[in-house]
């Protein structure tokens, strides 16, 4: 039986994993000689985040997974009742991140330490958000989840355009911002100079 949809979120933490390892590998690096190219890509990262998994990979998650599983394997509720508390936390996290750069940019060095904890706090929470996701609901899905719930989550999934992932169809908006973020960046995270 397909099970695309399981494919489709380990490919977009995957995608994420990278997205958040690549902001810390930007904080490391500083601003340099350039910040308008460093704060540019780090507003686009948080962007992505912003777009990207909380308002497509988050809501099926909540809406179509976590009921199916909590309804076939109650066992999993506690677990399901602290992933749905972080999507939650998470959107107004990343907006406060948003903010506390758009301070960095703006007022300078004496907001950097305050951007940089809360980065370095949020992609540690969201790491392990997923990694609960992929080891104690993901396999249990596989386990309880039957034709139909699969077909159901595999044609929601199959609606997301991630450029990430590398998954078609792709949405220009998001190849848009992908690129954006790839053609800035310098490497090892994109091609752009630094």
């Amino acid at each position: 039986m397909p099970q695309n949809s399981l494919q489709t979120i380990k490919d977009e933490h995957a995608a994420l994993r990278a997205m958040l390892q690549s902001l810390l590998l930007m904080l490391d690096r500083g601003p340099g000689d350039e910040p308008e190219c460093f704060f540019d890509v780090l507003r686009a990262m948080l962007f992505y985040i912003d777009e990207f998994p909380e308002k497509l990979h988050h809501p099926k998650e909540s809406d179509l997974l976590f009921p199916r599983v909590a309804r076939l394997a109650p066992q999993t509720m506690e677990v399901i009742v602290q992933l749905e508390q972080d999507h939650a936390h998470s959107e107004a996290a990343v907006r406060e991140l948003q903010h506390l750069l758009l301070a960095w940019e703006l007022v300078g060095d004496s907001r950097h330490a305050a951007f940089d904890t809360a980065v370095r706090r949020y992609v540690a929470a969201y790491l392990t958000h997923m990694k609960l996701e992929e080891t104690a609901i993901l396999p249990v899905a596989q386990a309880v989840l039957g034709e139909a719930d699969w077909a159901a989550l595999d044609a929601a999934f199959a609606t997301n355009c991630d450029p990430l992932t590398g998954k078609q169809p792709r949405d220009p908006i998001y190849d848009r911002l992908f690129t954006r973020i790839v053609m800035h960046a310098p490497a090892p995270i994109g091609v752009g100079e630094g």
